[in-house]
């Protein structure tokens, strides 16, 4: 049975409607791609395969020979080592090879895998009893009995007891034979633990589903409200004082048209014309384009144009929708990327992508496509998972397959950006209360793949807009501690609030600090991991970069479900990686068409200039509690008190921090600095 790992993309949280060490790691760091000399060729070992959780105490015994069994073999393909060192070279601003990128065809032909070494693989799972499934250009799935999987593999598979089950694994680490041991890159699915991949999205609406009415007091309003002229506005008289004396309502949900003066990409004069971007999210929502067409026309934007939008879904070869909330669960989470990147780069080719479910396996499928097609020069994924949880470790097979695809998509000029999560540090302490976290965390955490040193970790901020004309106020940290309102309407309860919803970020614990970070990431931040743990040598921190994202200062969506359109609040990482997609995507049209690739060399080699604000917590100048009306549910009014930079495990200050990476990109320098000049 495969390993679910649902890519949690973390949705952006709706909100209200505006009218409307020694370090243990995994053993998945820095793998050595190296390919083996034929003839020099021994058998290994597959470190992790075998998973923490299949303890002996918790062994329920041998699993039957008869059990049907699958596994996804990864294929390593040609010059692994040749693949890291180019990506890198064309990546690295200070490279005399910087920009100059091959094709997918060229790719393929360096890197890919031979048809050699596919029937090599193919001989040696066929002659061990398995069936060859389906084989692509990255692996060759195979099926058959758990005697056949455990011949092939060299280990015994048995069942365990755990907290979802039980659940079987293989007995030791898997070994492959010298025949194969080039070939094979890594092999997934081999232990049935569930590990799926969230959205990091919430709309103000889901979020407070969870919490109970609160009776509605007679001094408020009996409408839900917002601050329509900006941050802070519009007091919230006859409410009782907070955090501070007296708190305003919240902002309406922001448009895009607000969005794109905040952060100057229309003094700029850019529009992401000649730019393409891809947006991989999990199944697809039939009404993208209309509703994206409505939404923009609505707010005083341009539709897409005929044929610049695009969709590649496979509505016939979804699974696992059930588990992952099918097409359904997951529009929010698409209508949310499509039109973050349409705000920004309303000019930009935009191709949606959907994965066959929120599986790792199905994700991964997704990206492959894009970079093996080319489909995009950036691509944006709002949605991911944790890499450590109490029902076990991510895959390590996962991780290697992810960032054979990142570095492929370098060497092509395409760039990935990823949703840093919205769970603070990911504890189970900032678990414990906020709305969109993963229960299942055993540790304070970063997220995969926002903590991959291949990809753009975009964190989130609560972005103030500083007058009525809309222009750049502030920034802070995004994370939101949040009371309600006493039965009696007198006071809020708890004071200080429980922390609700805020930004990912951090320091991981699991791989080095990339080369890019190094002179911009202090070692004080870089060698203490988000679990407290030292570190012998620096560390990848994250995230890379942050724009708006919050809930309390949220942004607007719209799509149809159950047949209405309706339009929505929405807060979550999943707006800031779709925002920081669009601006890339104008940064293109800026440098003349030519592609980024990976941003993170020249995104950290403009650190502590002015193409960032310097997002700084301790730095606030205004009021940022304020009080959140949220409409009504069963006739009673729910009223929330807020108070923003206040994430769990992260803050916000000068210069780089796990926050908000190296800021948010300030539009009136941040473009220009992208003029080419190799």
């Amino acid at each position: 049975m495969p390993a679910a790992r649902s890519r949690l993309s973390r949705i952006a949280v709706a909100a209200p409607a505006a009218t409307a060490l020694i370090l243990g790691t995994l053993a998945v760091a820095n793998p050595s791609f190296a390919a083996t000399p034929v003839g020099e060729q021994t058998a290994k070992q597959l470190s992790g395969s075998h998973p923490a959780w299949a303890t002996a105490q918790a062994d329920a015994g041998v699993v039957a020979d008869a059990a049907p069994a699958s596994a996804r073999i990864y294929l390593a393909g040609q010059d692994q080592a040749g693949l890291s060192a180019l990506a890198k070279a064309v990546s690295d601003v200070n490279s005399a090879s910087y920009g100059k990128f091959i094709s997918a065809d060229e790719a393929k032909a360096r890197f890919g895998a031979t048809k050699a070494q596919v029937k090599a693989v193919t001989d040696w799972v066929t002659g061990a009893g398995l069936k060859v499934t389906e084989t692509t250009a990255h692996y060759v799935e195979v099926s058959g009995s758990t005697a056949a999987l455990s011949k092939a593999l060299g280990t015994p598979f048995h069942a365990y007891r755990t907290a979802q089950g039980t659940q079987s694994a293989p007995v030791q680490d898997a070994v492959v034979p010298a025949s194969v041991a080039s070939s094979v890159l890594a092999i997934g699915n081999l232990a049935t633990a569930l590990h799926k991949n969230v959205s990091f999205a919430t709309s103000v609406k889901s979020a407070e589903a969870k919490a109970a009415p609160q009776s509605k007091g007679p001094s408020l309003p009996t409408t839900p409200t917002c601050s329509e002229n900006g941050y802070g506005t519009k007091p919230a008289n006859g409410a009782p004082a907070g955090y501070e004396k007296n708190e305003p309502f919240a902002p309406c949900s922001y448009i895009p048209s607000q969005l794109r003066k905040a952060y100057s990409v229309d003094t700029a004069g850019v529009s992401g014309k000649g730019a393409r971007v891809a947006i991989i999210d999990a199944y697809g929502l039939s009404t993208m384009e209309q509703d994206a067409n409505h939404f923009s026309t609505l707010h005083g934007d341009k539709p897409f144009a005929a044929g610049q939008y695009n969709e590649v879904v496979t509505p016939d070869k979804w699974v696992h929708e059930a588990d992952c909330g099918g097409a359904a669960g997951w529009a929010g989470e698409e209508a949310l990327d499509v039109e973050m990147v349409h705000a920004f780069a309303p000019d930009a080719n935009v191709t949606y992508v959907g994965a066959n479910s929120c599986y790792d396996d199905d994700l991964n499928a997704a990206m492959a496509n894009v970079v093996d097609n080319h489909l995009a020069d950036i691509v944006s994924n709002s949605w991911g998972e944790i890499m450590h949880g109490k029902s076990g470790d991510i895959d390590p097979a996962v991780v290697k397959a992810d960032e054979q695809i990142f570095q492929l998509g370098a060497a092509e000029g395409i760039g990935f950006t990823f949703s840093a999560g919205d769970c603070g540090d990911s504890s189970p302490a900032a678990a414990a209360t906020g709305a969109n976290c993963q229960t299942d965390t055993s540790q304070p955490q970063t997220d995969w793949p926002s903590s991959s040193a291949w990809v753009t970790s975009v964190g989130g901020t609560t972005l103030e807009l500083g007058n009525k004309a809309g222009q750049y106020g502030h920034e802070v940290s995004m994370g939101d501690q949040r009371s309600v309102l006493s039965a009696d309407q007198k006071s809020w309860t708890p004071m200080p609030g429980f922390f609700y919803f805020g930004g990912g970020g951090g320091v991981s614990k699991d791989f080095e600090q990339p080369w890019y970070q190094k002179g911009v990431v202090s070692d004080s931040i870089s060698m203490t991991a988000a679990d407290g743990s030292k570190a012998a040598t620096p560390r990848r921190a994250t995230p890379d970069i942050a724009m708006s994202g919050d809930l309390v200062a949220a942004t607007l969506v719209g799509f149809t479900d159950n047949g209405t359109y309706s339009e929505g609040g929405y807060g979550g990482t999943s707006v800031s990686a779709p925002e920081t997609a669009g601006l890339l995507a104008d940064a293109i049209q800026a440098r003349g068409g030519r592609p980024i690739g990976f941003a993170n060399p020249a995104l950290y080699d403009r650190a502590g200039s002015k193409a960032y604000h310097d997002v700084n917590d301790s730095a606030v100048h205004n009021k940022f509690g304020n009080v959140v009306d949220l409409g009504t549910v069963n006739n009673v009014l729910k009223v929330r008190l807020y108070k923003v930079a206040s994430d769990f495990g992260l803050s916000a200050g000068q210069g780089y921090d796990t926050a908000t990476g190296v800021g948010s990109p300030d539009g009136r320098y941040f473009f220009k600095s992208f003029a080419y000049k190799h």
